[in-house]
Formats: structure tokens, sequence, C-alpha cells
């Protein structure tokens, strides 16, 4: 059953209370040639959020968008009380690759979010927005969408990944894969908010054409993860 928040669960969640748990956290890359940055898995307050579609992306949000820039959203959410579980898969985590890691909940934390830039691309991300924690033990299964910042435009084509600055990062092992000299997509969004993201356009010219990015390899459609939360 398809729920207003764009994230897919398997399970029916049952009620939440203020509670401290320990929490194992799976995150899995379920695409075909895209590749996560860092992720950033957050247990927080209800009042606290990593994103919030249908909202203008923060200049924190947008550095991990833009640039795979975790630190400052990281930063923001500690200072907040939340607790943080950071690069998991100890950098990027390639097409059906599986990262995990523990988080210790403190009480009060009662909802998970997670954040981590999808490669290539302008501005995407994968996303979870204030997930309720369950307080029964028990295993969770979510699947996760990737949303576009709306703070740079779809052009494709390789740039620095400097919030602010045209075009994607390419760092290893995606040089090899990303082509070059394209024209760009486009050069502005109609959509300037946080929103679920149209996916890679690409085309079939490595050296020139549109987009930098291969049409037959990194396109993707949602969900693009799967993670799983195992509640002790």
């Amino acid at each position: 059953m398809k729920t207003k928040l764009s994230v897919l669960t398997t399970v029916l969640l049952v009620s939440t209370t203020s509670h401290a748990a320990d929490l194992e956290i799976q995150v899995q890359n379920l695409t075909q040639g895209i590749y996560f940055t860092p992720l950033l898995i957050s247990a927080h307050t209800d009042e606290m959020m990593l994103f919030r579609a249908g909202e203008q992306a923060s200049a924190e949000l947008q550095a991990m968008a833009e640039g795979g820039n975790i630190e400052l959203l990281a930063n923001q959410m500690g200072n907040g009380g939340a607790n943080n579980l950071e690069n998991p898969a100890g950098g990027l985590l390639g097409p059906g690759m599986m990262a995990s890691g523990m988080l210790s909940n403190d009480e009060g934390n009662t909802s998970l979010s997670l954040v981590g830039m999808l490669l290539p691309t302008n501005d995407g991300f994968v996303g979870l927005d204030s997930w309720p924690i369950p307080s029964e033990p028990g295993t969770y299964h979510i699947y996760l969408n990737g949303y576009d910042a709306g703070t740079e435009a779809n052009d494709e084509v390789r740039g620095s990944g400097m919030p602010g600055e045209a075009g994607f990062p390419v760092p290893p092992p995606l040089d090899a894969m990303i082509g070059q000299g394209g024209l760009g997509v486009t050069t502005e969004e109609a959509n300037q908010t946080v929103h679920i993201h149209r996916g890679n356009l690409g085309d079939s010219d490595d050296t020139s054409g549109e987009s930098d990015i291969n049409s037959s390899i990194q396109r993707w459609l949602n969900p693009v993860a799967k993670i799983t939360v195992i509640v002790n």
C-alpha cells in the first residue's frame, strides 16, 4: 500500500512510544548502475528532519545532494540531539551492494531518516523522511525513492559537484563509465522544491550528444534502495 510519504513498507507499522532502542540498519542499493555517496542515517525527534518533500532544500541538504557532503547535515542533527550513523559503507555503495551498522538510539528519538547522493545525478538523493521507529522488537523493511533536491538543473554533464555550480562530480570508479562533451539536457527546472526525481535520461553518445550519462547503464526508476531496520 502506497503512502503519502512516498515510502513503501512491507510491514504493518506498530505504534511508537518514547523509548531507547538499539537499531541494526541494513541498506541495499537496488539500482543497476547508480552509486550512493556516503549515507547519513539519523534517529531524531519528531520536530527534526533531514528533508521534506514539497519544501525548499536547506543549504545543508544542497551540499549533500549536489556534492555528497553529509558533514553539515550530520552536525546539524547531532547538535539537535539526534543519534547518527554516518557512512556505513565506508565510501561509495555500488549497485546491488549492501552496507550495515548499529545505531544506539536515545529515548525521545522516535523517527528515522536517511539521505545519500545518487551518482551520476546533478542533485538527486536517496531519502527516507521521518519513518516512525516501532516500539516493538522485530525486523522491518522499507523501500526508498530517489528525490531531486530542486537546487540544480539536471543537465547531466560532468562538473565539480560544488553547491551552486552546474554538473555532477565524477569520482572513481564512475570516471570510466561516464561520457564527456555533452551539451546538457536542460538549463532550468520548473520545480525548485524537493520532489521525486524523474530519473536520468542519458543517451548513447559518449563523446557528445546532450548527456554524459549512458542511458543503457545509468537510467533508473524508483525504488532505488531497500532499508532493513532490526529493532532489538
